[in-house]
């Protein structure tokens, strides 16, 4: 970007946006009435989702006027006389050099395969809000005219949806700016009071702090290796170290809720009220029962102790048991499905305590699925005519096949109604390739277009008939902390048998997330505007970073029927096997070569880099 455009930008709410050049809006000055008019009718979109284009015909091929290239270099028609040149930074200038031997008023072209605004004297792109709305519109109301894929709309077509003027819905995006906590002169005195400077050890401890290994009570690798991930999740971790959720307090208003419950059925028999309280606070012994969510605060407390024995999360496990009976046994169980378990679980206690439902996609919600949950997108798109159907559902962790489809989506992700865990409908996956499956190229797919079967039409609200589709997923929010769930365990209906998928799996320590958003692949089909074109609500993947830090692996070695789970944790850049009660450190190398079932990446904002071995002063 040049220099000069830079520093053309201003500040509205806190949001640095761009404002037009001097050129642009002289241009705009002498042209008060629909400046860019002559362009209205070499608008071109093609149906479905194409980008939107500047040509007189629908078949013409653009080339400069001065050296008839039409390949090398991009294209931009002059706004004023639509004199087609060329340009490119380090090669021909010819839309410059236009601009220059002109009079003033032919410095702002269009490219003509984007359709975006240029300053030949900037040299940059610069930005019109009535422009970008009108070409904006004009994709919209090409998807829905019912055209043909192979014909492309004009914008006279679409003159009674296209107005080049200011759009009223368009909403400005809301970007909140992170800003560091500092404690007040109250909360200052209150650390200090409250406090004692901790005690250096002579010698440096072996193993960072928190890192405990887990007794296994009979099978229950499967609950460890995932208590293990989640004990050292950053946001969960400082939650509960925080004491932001206090199993004293939670007990209390247990108690609190059953004596008042108790008195509002005081006309009640003796019998039916004791009946209530025991219901509402107590299990079948008459002990008080905590919600998972207590438990987990207990364990958080035992476990960042200075206590170095393994610890036996007997408790917990007792307390799940309550809360999934169809899994309360010594067998054998799947990590990713206890993993959804558990944040149900926490979700559910919450619902009761606060007396309402809460959506996981939103911030007012448990700990779990503020951390955890996301939103994804779905937009089916009819082949016939181009209308749109888009729909959001929230997500706490995304499941991914390991190699294509053979026959199926193969796209999943675990929600509050329902939790798949592994695909039923016979093998999705019924070859094994070659080549070596990365989590880019499973979530490529996963975010790639498919076309549904005439099996799977939908129907479509614009034809009033089903219709032939095209599917794509994509991620409207993203969360604090991602799990990706690798799909290893198959299971065939029509066979009746079951299988595991032992192929590796490459994965980075750090993922970008960018080109898997809502906004990057819709960018893709509409071109890149400044504004959000998904007039529905803001676009939310804005709100936090994109960058991730893997910290921990779920692995699963062995048979379908005879497996075990084992977790390996980045800490403080070091990587440690956490085998049940065992904890040793390993390499780098090991955790790459493993088998990985469940990989947990945390934002990049949120991993705090440790740094080197602390000498003590």
């Amino acid at each position: 970007m040049s220099s000069t455009a830079k520093i053309n930008h201003h500040r509205i709410n806190g949001q640095i946006l761009p404002q037009p050049c001097t050129h642009l809006a002289e241009f705009r000055s002498t042209n008060e009435s629909r400046p860019f008019r002559a362009f209205q009718d070499c608008l071109r979109v093609k149906p479905p989702g194409g980008r939107a284009a500047i040509r007189r015909e629908p078949n013409e091929v653009p080339h400069c006027g001065a050296c008839g290239d039409a390949a090398r270099a991009r294209l931009y028609a002059c706004v004023s006389c639509a004199s087609v040149s060329c340009y490119a930074p380090s090669g021909p200038l010819h839309a410059v050099l236009h601009a220059e031997s002109m009079p003033p008023g032919h410095e702002i072209a269009v490219d003509v395969d984007r359709a975006e605004l240029f300053c030949c004297a900037c040299r940059d792109q610069v930005y019109d809000r009535d422009f970008d709305a009108a070409v904006v519109l004009a994709q919209t109301a090409a998807s829905t005219l019912g055209l043909s894929s192979s014909s492309s709309t004009s914008a006279t077509e679409v003159a009674s949806v296209i107005r080049f003027q200011h759009p009223a819905n368009l909403r400005k995006r809301r970007r909140v700016d992170y800003r560091p906590w500092e404690p007040d002169l109250r909360e200052r005195t209150l650390v200090e009071n409250g406090s004692s400077p901790l005690e250096r050890p002579d010698k440096a401890p072996e193993f960072p702090r928190g890192l405990r290994g887990l007794n296994n009570l009979g099978n229950t690798c499967f609950m460890n290796s995932v208590l293990q991930a989640l004990l050292h999740t950053p946001p969960l971790r400082n939650y509960f170290l925080s004491d932001r959720h206090n199993r004293y307090f939670c007990q209390d208003r247990s108690n609190v809720s059953a004596a008042a419950s108790a008195s509002a059925s005081a006309g009640v028999n003796a019998s039916r009220r004791k009946v209530a309280v025991t219901t509402t606070n107590t299990d079948s012994n008459g002990k008080s029962r905590n919600c998972l969510a207590c438990d987990l605060d207990d364990m958080f407390s035992a476990v960042f102790s200075e206590d170095r024995m393994p610890y036996s999360p007997a408790k917990f496990l007792f307390s799940w048991w309550q809360h999934a009976a169809n899994l309360a046994s010594y067998e054998q169980q799947d990590a990713h499905e206890f993993f959804i378990s558990m944040l149900d679980g926490i979700h559910e206690k919450v619902d009761k305590d606060r007396r309402k439902p809460h959506s996981q996609g939103n911030g007012d919600c448990c700990i779990a699925h503020r951390v955890f949950s996301g939103i994804l997108r779905s937009d089916v798109m009819c082949m016939v005519c181009g209308f749109t159907s888009t729909t959001y559902d929230p997500c706490v962790d995304i499941s991914l096949d390991l190699e294509p489809n053979q026959g199926g989506s193969g796209k999943m992700s675990s929600t509050k109604a329902g939790h798949p865990c592994n695909g039923e409908a016979g093998y999705t996956n019924s070859r094994q390739h070659t080549g070596t499956s990365t989590l880019m190229g499973c979530l490529d797919r996963f975010t790639r277009p498919e076309r549904l079967g005439s099996d799977q039409k939908f129907f479509c609200q614009q034809c009033q008939i089903r219709q032939e589709s095209l599917k794509q997923m994509s991620i409207r929010k993203l969360p604090l902390v991602s799990c990706f769930h690798i799909k290893r365990f198959e299971h065939s209906s029509i066979r009746k048998t079951s299988r595991k998928v032992d192929r590796y799996l490459q994965f980075p320590i750090s993922l970008d997330m960018a080109p898997y958003l809502s906004s990057s692949i819709l960018r893709s089909r509409y071109g890149n505007r400044v504004f959000p074109f998904d007039e529905d609500e803001p676009d939310a993947s804005n709100d936090l970073s994109s960058e991730f830090e893997l910290f921990a692996v779920v692995t699963h070695s062995g048979k379908l029927d005879a497996g075990h789970y084992v977790t390996y944790l980045r800490l403080c850049n070091q990587w440690y096997k956490c085998d049940d009660a065992w904890i040793t450190r390993v390499n780098e190398n090991i955790v790459r070569a493993a088998q990985g079932y469940m990989l947990f990446y945390v934002q990049k904002m949120l991993y705090y880099k440790a740094s080197e071995k602390q000498v003590a002063r």
